[in-house]
């Protein structure tokens, strides 16, 4: 039976970093997948192949140059499923032929087959060769993330009815499309499908959506998306959803139906942890088969177990989970020497982009915090109108009692990029005479930061040190 100082379950962000942060350790450690091809969901089914259909969707549509050339403006009218799949399938090569390069580099060992705890330091793995390897480690960490969640009253084909892993692998363009479940990944693919022109109703059973964002910037980012034509059903739970052969009906509890060509159901995901007996190692899921875990050291209740990544639960992204990976690495190799920074971005790459970083206005309001909030529109700078940006804002939050930035919200081209100007300064602990004092690139979009400093500044009561001290008279 060969042993390790670490073996890892699963290959996406958290167990990747995981994996090369040993490697750099000079531990030995190997790596389990069951999938045919290392790299998770995020490269398979997530976080690579979402953002890359939407920078094809954006630039086959032309999308970016409407607001200068009109709406009918396509830089190829005819876009097939192929067209898509192409450029998603060279990164996805791409993806995995780094990933194993940096296995090699930093020696990791790996093995492809399903893992299942047969005692407290013992997997058993069945390889796709058919055959079975007894392996034991010291520490291990699970990093297996989530998979889909199929309720048995919905009727999956992998055709018409499909989830967002089958959405991927369509045979042709829907003209119509109906999404259920206005999460983040329902909402990325129905904003997608909505700047083809195909007929996009998103289907939501609660009154809100994507709760953990500001409000003030989720209702800029409604009127957005519906003024380019994606119908928003909010209150209204799926009372029945029935495959027609010809078209897909959806029963809504309000009475109204949605009849389209395909549907997508994207109403939240489960923990992969089902076929890993954790039962025989003393570990329980919750209601979404995730673990808990010590949120300092991904320490789960079992002291030599570790988890991360989204089979832990919130926040779910690729970036988050990579930091996870490492710093849990780092503590069950007994090498605490990574910690994580408090503020991290949250991006979620519809159409528009949507990101923010730090405290939203409910949550100061929840604290207590006085605050006051500046904004700016893309529009109002100078880049923004050479790029034909209609919509886009910027919207900061400063304490009244520390001039310190609480947090940011952008919603438009480029948000997420553009959200690391705001988690450094918050990071760094800085205020807003940050922006009021630097000078930005012109024309940039980032000037965006200090028109909404000024802003804000300008409501602010005037910092002592600003005061001009006048002298009395001789």
């Amino acid at each position: 039976m060969s042993h390790y100082d670490l073996i890892i379950i699963g290959s996406g962000p958290s167990g990747k970093a995981a994996a090369i942060q040993a490697g750099k350790l000079k531990r030995k450690v190997l790596v389990i997948d069951r999938k045919d091809r290392l790299g998770g969901v995020s490269v398979h089914t997530g976080t690579i192949p979402s953002k890359t259909l939407r920078e094809t969707v954006l630039n086959l549509s032309g999308w970016r140059e409407r607001s200068f050339y009109g709406r009918s403006y396509r830089v190829k009218d005819d876009i097939s499923s192929d067209d898509l799949k192409n450029r998603l399938h060279k990164t996805l090569d791409y993806e995995v032929d780094v990933l194993e390069h940096q296995f090699n580099r930093n020696h990791v060992e790996t093995l492809l087959g399903a893992a299942k705890f047969t005692g407290p330091h013992e997997v058993e793995v069945a390889t796709q060769a058919g055959e079975t390897a007894l392996l034991s480690a010291d520490k291990f960490l699970i990093a297996t993330g989530t998979k889909t969640y199929r309720p048995k009253d919905v009727p999956f084909n992998g055709k018409t009815v499909v989830d967002s892993d089958e959405f991927l692998e369509l045979g042709k363009l829907p003209r119509s499309l109906c999404v259920v479940g206005a999460g983040v990944i329902g909402v990325e693919y129905a904003t997608m499908f909505t700047a083809l022109d195909v007929r996009v109703t998103l289907i939501e059973p609660r009154e809100t959506f994507l709760d953990f964002i500001d409000r003030y910037t989720i209702s800029e980012f409604t009127h957005q998306v519906r003024e380019n034509g994606l119908d928003l059903r909010l209150g209204s739970k799926v009372e029945k959803i029935e495959d027609a052969k010809t078209h897909v009906e959806v029963t809504l509890s309000n009475g109204r139906h949605v009849r389209t060509e395909m549907l997508l159901y994207a109403a939240g995901r489960m923990g992969a942890t089902e076929a890993l007996n954790l039962k025989s190692v003393g570990l329980e899921t919750d209601h979404r088969a995730r673990l808990e875990v010590d949120r300092k050291t991904y320490q789960t209740t079992v002291p030599h177990i570790y988890a991360a990544g989204d089979v832990i639960g919130h926040p779910s992204l690729a970036s988050t989970s990579l930091q996870q990976g490492r710093v849990a690495a780092c503590h069950a190799l007994d090498t605490p020497t990574l910690k994580e920074s408090p503020w991290f971005p949250y991006g979620i790459y519809s159409v528009p982009e949507i990101s923010t970083c730090g405290m939203s206005e409910e949550e100061a309001q929840g604290r207590g915090i006085p605050y006051e909030v500046g904004i700016a529109r893309f529009r109002e700078t100078s880049r923004g109108h050479i790029m034909g940006l209609e919509h886009g804002m910027l919207k900061m939050l400063v304490s009244l009692k520390t001039r310190r930035l609480l947090g940011v919200q952008i919603v438009g081209e480029g948000a997420t990029e553009l959200i690391h100007i705001a988690q450094a300064v918050l990071n760094l602990k800085g205020t807003v005479d940050y922006f009021v004092e630097n000078t930005f690139n012109y024309p940039t979009l980032a000037e965006a930061y200090r028109i909404a400093g000024l802003d804000a500044f300008n409501r602010m009561p005037i910092p002592e040190e600003f005061k001009v001290k006048r002298k009395g008279k001789a």
